[in-house]
């Protein structure tokens, strides 16, 4: 499992990095044909590293407000804190905060920077469809999560995809507004720097998505084992990943940048294709054979 976790931090740290190249060279083609010239390479350092920071100080805050989550209260609270606590005694470590999400779809994800700066969220679905082993099961996965540092580096990943999403809506805005023939005017002589950021502005998302995509498939699997062996009951998770996916509702607030932070796909979406996650059948496949 070491061997495992090491391997998956080393491919998560690498998928993180290009997604961050990704977005210095799209803020600066944005940049560049807005107008901006030689500034274009500063703008694009300056917004590139301050979106990283801001991920890493503040993407569990994100995330939580992004997805509609609230701290637990009440019985809510100390039904999941009687949970979650014997499993962080058995994973050796603190214990998350825990919010739940008002929405009747089945799902839950954590977040945070580290062990000791972490969230686990449960939308009321999830509280109303699960059995006490089923939940149980989720909760360990989740904590899977933050036990193999997955946590930050998903959610700094995801912020970064949804920036990347919004400069290149900025870009085509100002494609129709003008700011690229301000550029164009300028220097009509480097029209190949024009086609390479419209090129860009076109595939970026599609390629970070597609990144994000092998990050998050790689991690649920590893989540899962490790579920798997702080419960000792695979069986149990295997079911609940079943009622959760056999669920056709969305979770209302889930978008394409928070989508693989969940434990199955948000957005029911029909296809495996495109999914951040990988096929549940598989997942359940690989569950059953622990047993």
């Amino acid at each position: 499992m070491g061997f495992a976790i090491a391997k998956n931090k080393i491919k998560t740290f690498l998928i993180v990095g290009i997604i961050a190249v990704v977005l210095y060279l799209l803020v600066y083609f944005v940049a560049d044909a807005m107008g901006y010239g030689n500034y274009a390479i500063v703008i694009a350092g300056v917004i590139s590293i301050g979106t990283s920071l801001l991920s890493y100080w503040n993407s569990a805050k994100m995330a939580l407000a992004a997805n509609g989550a609230k701290k637990a209260t009440g019985n809510d609270e100390a039904y999941l804190r009687s949970l979650v606590s014997g499993i962080c005694t058995e994973a050796g470590l603190p214990m998350p905060e825990l919010y739940v999400i008002e929405d009747k779809s089945p799902n839950a994800f954590a977040t945070g920077r580290n062990p000791s700066h972490s969230a686990v969220a449960v939308t009321r679905g999830l509280l109303e469809t699960l059995n006490q082993d089923e939940l149980r099961g989720v909760l360990a996965h989740e904590i899977g999560h933050i036990k193999n540092y997955d946590i930050l580096l998903q959610t700094v990943a995801s912020i970064m995809v949804g920036a990347i999403i919004i400069i290149s809506d900025i870009f085509s805005r100002s494609l129709l507004w003008g700011g690229a023939r301000r550029r164009s005017d300028r220097d009509s002589g480097n029209g190949l720097l024009a086609i390479i950021g419209l090129v860009l502005m076109i595939f970026a998302p599609i390629a970070a998505q597609l990144l994000r995509m092998c990050l998050s498939r790689n991690r649920e699997y590893l989540a899962d084992a490790t579920a798997a062996d702080l419960t000792g009951k695979p069986e149990a998770l295997a079911s609940a990943l079943l009622k959760i996916s056999g669920n056709p509702a969305p979770v209302m607030r889930a978008s394409k940048a928070t989508e693989g932070m969940y434990i199955s796909d948000p957005m029911k979406k029909l296809s495996n294709l495109f999914s951040t996650h990988p096929p549940i059948e598989k997942r359940v496949e690989a569950l059953m054979s622990m047993k």
